[in-house]
Protein backbone atom coordinates (compact mmCIF):
# COMPACT_ATOMS: atom_id res chain seq x y z
CA UNK A 1 0.00 0.00 0.00
CA UNK A 2 1.38 3.93 -0.85
CA UNK A 3 0.02 5.84 1.94
CA UNK A 4 2.32 8.99 1.12
CA UNK A 5 4.89 10.05 -1.65
CA UNK A 6 7.42 12.77 -1.99
CA UNK A 7 8.67 13.79 -4.52
CA UNK A 8 8.75 16.43 -7.26
CA UNK A 9 5.99 17.57 -9.90
CA UNK A 10 6.91 16.83 -13.28
CA UNK A 11 3.27 17.43 -14.74
CA UNK A 12 -0.06 19.30 -13.70
CA UNK A 13 -2.74 17.64 -15.21
CA UNK A 14 -6.92 18.75 -14.76
CA UNK A 15 -7.69 16.46 -12.19
CA UNK A 16 -3.93 14.86 -11.44
CA UNK A 17 -0.03 15.56 -10.98
CA UNK A 18 2.57 13.27 -11.74
CA UNK A 19 5.10 13.23 -9.04
CA UNK A 20 8.45 12.29 -9.61
CA UNK A 21 9.74 10.06 -7.01
CA UNK A 22 13.11 7.98 -7.55
CA UNK A 23 12.97 8.18 -11.33
CA UNK A 24 9.27 6.96 -10.94
CA UNK A 25 6.25 8.92 -12.11
CA UNK A 26 3.16 8.54 -10.00
CA UNK A 27 0.17 9.62 -11.29
CA UNK A 28 -2.05 10.96 -8.25
CA UNK A 29 -5.64 12.03 -8.74
CA UNK A 30 -6.60 15.23 -6.69
CA UNK A 31 -9.26 17.49 -5.78
CA UNK A 32 -9.61 20.66 -7.26
CA UNK A 33 -8.93 22.42 -4.34
CA UNK A 34 -5.72 20.28 -3.70
CA UNK A 35 -4.45 20.86 -6.93
CA UNK A 36 -4.95 24.93 -6.20
CA UNK A 37 -2.50 24.41 -3.41
CA UNK A 38 -0.11 22.41 -5.23
CA UNK A 39 3.51 23.71 -6.28
CA UNK A 40 3.71 24.44 -9.73
CA UNK A 41 5.96 22.30 -11.86
CA UNK A 42 9.68 21.43 -11.07
CA UNK A 43 8.97 21.83 -7.28
CA UNK A 44 9.03 19.90 -4.56
CA UNK A 45 6.06 18.47 -3.25
CA UNK A 46 4.18 15.64 -0.21
CA UNK A 47 1.07 14.37 -0.73
CA UNK A 48 -0.94 11.81 2.03
CA UNK A 49 -2.18 8.75 -1.19
CA UNK A 50 -5.35 6.07 -1.27
CA UNK A 51 -4.90 3.08 -3.58
CA UNK A 52 -7.91 2.39 -5.39
CA UNK A 53 -7.70 -1.32 -6.64
CA UNK A 54 -10.07 -2.82 -8.68
CA UNK A 55 -9.56 -6.09 -11.48
CA UNK A 56 -8.97 -3.48 -14.53
CA UNK A 57 -7.82 -0.13 -12.63
CA UNK A 58 -5.04 1.15 -10.70
CA UNK A 59 -5.54 4.58 -9.11
CA UNK A 60 -3.73 6.96 -6.63
CA UNK A 61 -5.54 9.86 -4.68
CA UNK A 62 -3.98 12.38 -2.96
CA UNK A 63 -4.54 14.35 -0.16
CA UNK A 64 -3.04 17.74 1.31
CA UNK A 65 -3.66 16.36 5.05
CA UNK A 66 -4.45 13.01 6.74
CA UNK A 67 -7.64 14.43 7.78
CA UNK A 68 -8.56 15.20 3.96
CA UNK A 69 -7.68 11.22 3.82
CA UNK A 70 -9.95 10.07 6.56
CA UNK A 71 -13.11 12.34 5.11
CA UNK A 72 -12.03 10.26 1.18
CA UNK A 73 -12.40 6.76 3.28
CA UNK A 74 -15.51 7.88 5.08
CA UNK A 75 -17.34 9.72 1.83
CA UNK A 76 -16.41 6.49 -0.14
CA UNK A 77 -18.29 3.78 2.23
CA UNK A 78 -21.16 5.74 1.60
CA UNK A 79 -23.39 3.57 -1.16
CA UNK A 80 -23.66 5.59 -4.63
CA UNK A 81 -20.49 7.58 -3.40
CA UNK A 82 -17.70 6.80 -5.94
CA UNK A 83 -13.88 8.04 -6.16
CA UNK A 84 -15.32 10.57 -8.41
CA UNK A 85 -18.00 12.10 -6.06
CA UNK A 86 -15.83 11.87 -3.47
CA UNK A 87 -13.41 14.20 -4.69
CA UNK A 88 -15.89 16.87 -5.75
CA UNK A 89 -17.34 16.94 -2.29
CA UNK A 90 -13.73 17.87 -1.33
CA UNK A 91 -12.53 19.32 -3.83
CA UNK A 92 -16.15 21.59 -2.91
CA UNK A 93 -15.61 22.08 0.52
CA UNK A 94 -12.18 21.10 1.82
CA UNK A 95 -11.74 18.77 4.92
CA UNK A 96 -13.28 21.39 7.59
CA UNK A 97 -15.88 21.95 5.16
CA UNK A 98 -16.91 18.53 5.22
CA UNK A 99 -16.49 18.28 8.88
CA UNK A 100 -19.00 21.23 9.51
CA UNK A 101 -21.54 19.82 7.42
CA UNK A 102 -21.29 16.27 8.71
CA UNK A 103 -21.81 18.24 12.55
CA UNK A 104 -24.12 20.79 11.33
CA UNK A 105 -26.40 18.34 9.36
CA UNK A 106 -26.13 20.59 6.60
CA UNK A 107 -26.69 18.40 3.11
CA UNK A 108 -27.08 21.17 0.87
CA UNK A 109 -23.62 21.98 1.29
CA UNK A 110 -22.82 19.07 0.33
CA UNK A 111 -25.09 18.96 -2.60
CA UNK A 112 -23.09 21.81 -3.55
CA UNK A 113 -20.81 19.26 -5.10
CA UNK A 114 -20.84 19.06 -8.90
CA UNK A 115 -22.50 15.47 -9.88
CA UNK A 116 -23.94 15.14 -6.09
CA UNK A 117 -27.85 15.20 -5.83
CA UNK A 118 -30.09 15.72 -2.81
CA UNK A 119 -30.68 12.16 -1.96
CA UNK A 120 -27.09 11.56 -1.82
CA UNK A 121 -25.86 14.42 -0.25
CA UNK A 122 -28.59 13.58 2.41
CA UNK A 123 -27.66 10.07 2.64
CA UNK A 124 -23.61 11.00 3.04
CA UNK A 125 -24.90 13.74 6.26
CA UNK A 126 -26.69 10.53 7.77
CA UNK A 127 -24.65 8.05 7.57
CA UNK A 128 -21.13 10.00 8.50
CA UNK A 129 -23.01 11.48 11.48
CA UNK A 130 -21.77 8.53 13.35
CA UNK A 131 -19.00 7.77 12.26
CA UNK A 132 -16.94 11.09 11.71
CA UNK A 133 -15.88 11.87 15.23
CA UNK A 134 -12.33 10.98 15.47
CA UNK A 135 -12.04 12.64 12.09
CA UNK A 136 -13.44 15.99 13.27
CA UNK A 137 -11.14 15.59 16.61
CA UNK A 138 -8.21 15.81 14.39
CA UNK A 139 -5.67 18.38 14.35
CA UNK A 140 -4.79 20.98 11.93
CA UNK A 141 -1.84 22.62 10.62
CA UNK A 142 0.95 23.08 13.23
CA UNK A 143 1.53 26.31 11.74
CA UNK A 144 -1.87 27.41 12.36
CA UNK A 145 -2.61 26.29 15.43
CA UNK A 146 0.86 28.14 16.46
CA UNK A 147 -0.69 31.16 15.18
CA UNK A 148 -3.51 29.83 17.53
CA UNK A 149 -1.40 29.71 20.70
CA UNK A 150 0.02 33.27 19.98
CA UNK A 151 -3.52 35.24 19.43
CA UNK A 152 -3.99 33.62 23.22
CA UNK A 153 -1.11 35.23 24.35
CA UNK A 154 -1.96 38.19 23.04
CA UNK A 155 -5.60 37.86 24.72
CA UNK A 156 -7.46 38.54 21.43
CA UNK A 157 -10.94 38.81 21.81
CA UNK A 158 -13.57 36.38 22.39
CA UNK A 159 -14.63 33.86 19.65
CA UNK A 160 -17.59 35.19 17.68
CA UNK A 161 -21.15 34.08 19.41
CA UNK A 162 -22.06 32.41 15.96
CA UNK A 163 -19.60 30.23 15.89
CA UNK A 164 -19.99 28.70 19.33
CA UNK A 165 -23.51 28.62 18.78
CA UNK A 166 -23.19 26.37 15.33
CA UNK A 167 -20.60 24.53 17.43
CA UNK A 168 -22.67 23.60 19.99
CA UNK A 169 -25.36 22.99 17.26
CA UNK A 170 -23.44 20.32 16.08
CA UNK A 171 -22.22 18.55 19.06
CA UNK A 172 -26.00 18.43 19.61
CA UNK A 173 -26.39 16.52 16.04
CA UNK A 174 -23.64 14.59 17.20
CA UNK A 175 -25.21 13.02 20.11
CA UNK A 176 -23.68 14.98 23.40
CA UNK A 177 -25.81 16.11 26.29
CA UNK A 178 -26.27 20.47 26.38
CA UNK A 179 -24.31 20.37 29.23
CA UNK A 180 -21.71 18.72 28.55
CA UNK A 181 -21.42 20.68 25.34
CA UNK A 182 -21.69 24.33 26.24
CA UNK A 183 -18.64 23.52 28.87
CA UNK A 184 -16.52 22.05 26.07
CA UNK A 185 -17.14 24.60 23.82
CA UNK A 186 -16.29 27.25 26.07
CA UNK A 187 -13.63 25.65 27.46
CA UNK A 188 -12.51 25.41 23.80
CA UNK A 189 -13.50 29.34 22.92
CA UNK A 190 -11.39 30.18 25.78
CA UNK A 191 -8.47 28.85 24.49
CA UNK A 192 -8.43 29.97 20.89
CA UNK A 193 -10.69 33.28 21.23
CA UNK A 194 -10.61 33.45 17.36
CA UNK A 195 -11.26 29.96 16.01
CA UNK A 196 -14.13 29.58 13.61
CA UNK A 197 -17.11 27.21 13.77
CA UNK A 198 -14.78 23.79 12.58
CA UNK A 199 -11.95 24.36 14.93
CA UNK A 200 -14.15 24.95 17.87
CA UNK A 201 -16.33 21.61 16.72
CA UNK A 202 -12.46 19.66 16.70
CA UNK A 203 -11.27 21.15 19.91
CA UNK A 204 -14.49 20.60 21.34
CA UNK A 205 -14.27 16.69 20.57
CA UNK A 206 -11.25 16.54 21.49
CA UNK A 207 -12.22 17.19 24.84
CA UNK A 208 -15.22 15.51 24.84
CA UNK A 209 -12.96 12.42 23.69
CA UNK A 210 -12.61 9.46 26.52
CA UNK A 211 -9.43 9.80 28.51
CA UNK A 212 -7.14 7.03 28.81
Amino acid sequence: MIGRLAGRIVHRGVDHVIVDVGGVGYVVHVSERTLAALPGVGEAAALHTELLVREDLLQLFGFMTVAEKEWHRLLMSVQGIGAKASMAILGALGADGVSRAIALGDWSAVKAAPGVGPKIAQRVVNELKDKAHSVMAMGGDPILEAVGAARVAAAAPAAPASAQSEALSALGNLGYGPGEAASAVAKAAGEAPEADTAALIRAALKLLAPKG
